[in-house]
């Protein structure tokens, strides 16, 4: 079969379109004819080496899948060849304590597809039976790429991690972004006032689309100014950040008293500088924030398949063409998802 692998750490060149052996499944997996497999900020963290993600050479990145089912092993049940699917990006064991109390993304072996196993960025994947969902009948292939890893995220963030609740205001750092762009709907469809920041005007308008009450080019304004002047000196009561060190004073700094901020990301590095003073003297709560759960991907797929949730797609590349599309997400121009098609 033919997929985009790298045979070492390093840029985008490292990325080559060449041939595979076809996956080959066990008695409990599924091999998925893959139609479309979204990008995200993993696949180039693991292309550029994380000790977090040891991965064996050649390796196969891409986390958002979605495709038909070829073939089915044979302890595999609810499962046809031809279905419509999705593969749910997280990977557990379904046995220890975490995975038994609906906490599959505290699971001690857990793991990514496109991670330290194969992923989407090729014809075809094998993943575990409990990773595969239907594909919601109304959307695409290309749709059913573009929300599972963020929507998870987004929604774990807003619910169960910050405990948003209706009335409440929210600042979500990079409505452009994947993480952001589902953010921003989610927190609407719960009643919140939505803030959300941008790094382009032609930007603006899209983000208000989804449902953004006010939108902050940070090129242009220094958002935790803007964010005292929306809320009246107040601040907002949650933060969702994915960004990292160059935004992490101004995510602080724009909170309300007893606020919360929640962290999934770190795009422009590793390391920040934090005042502990500032955080207890304000009764500030900061959570850091890893994938989410298989019960939260089900409910963001019925939200997709009712048409309250849409998964935003800027462009989409063939699979040959996967260096170009990394190069487009590093240069930060473009808004929502990045899809590869087969």
């Amino acid at each position: 079969m033919k997929a985009v692998v790298f045979k070492r750490h390093g840029g985008p060149e490292q990325l080559v379109y060449d041939d595979v052996p076809k996956p080959v499944i066990g008695p409990g997996e599924v091999l998925i004819r893959v139609k479309a497999c979204a990008l995200n900020h993993l696949d180039i963290w693991i292309r550029q080496g994380s000790p977090a993600y040891p991965v064996p050479f050649p390796h196969i990145s891409g986390s958002d899948i979605a495709g038909v089912v070829e073939e089915a092993g044979g302890l595999v049940e609810g499962v046809s060849v031809g279905d419509r699917v999705i593969v749910s990006p997280g990977v557990s064991c379904w046995r220890c304590e975490f995975c038994l109390a609906g906490r599959d993304n505290f699971c001690l072996s857990y793991s990514l597809v496109g991670a330290r196993m194969s992923g989407g960025y090729a014809e075809y994947v094998k993943v575990p039976l409990r990773n595969v969902l239907p594909l919601p009948e109304n959307l695409s292939f290309e749709q059913g790429a573009a929300f599972p890893l963020v929507s998870v995220t987004a929604s774990h963030m807003l619910f169960a991690l910050a405990g948003l609740q209706y009335g409440e205001t929210v600042l979500i750092m990079g409505a452009g972004s994947g993480v952001g762009s589902m953010a921003v709907q989610l927190a609407k469809l719960a009643g919140a006032r939505v803030i959300t920041t941008v790094g382009a005007d032609d930007k603006i308008p899209k983000a208000v689309v989804l449902g953004a009450d006010a939108v902050i080019n940070h090129a242009k304004e220094k958002v935790a100014d803007r964010v005292k002047l929306l809320t009246e000196g107040k601040g907002v009561d949650v933060v969702i950040e994915h960004i990292g060190p160059e935004v992490w004073d101004t995510c602080l700094h724009s909170l309300a008293k007893g606020g919360r901020l929640i962290t999934c990301g770190a795009t422009t590095g590793a390391s920040v500088q934090l005042d502990l003073r500032y955080v207890f003297s304000r009764q500030l709560t900061i959570k850091g924030s890893y994938m989410g759960t298989r019960a939260e991907l089900v409910k963001a797929a019925e939200l997709m398949g009712q048409k309250r949730l849409i998964a935003v797609i800027d462009r989409i590349y063939p699979l040959a063409d996967a260096r170009v599309a990394q190069e487009q997400m590093l240069s930060r121009k473009f808004f929502g998802k990045i899809v590869l098609v087969c």
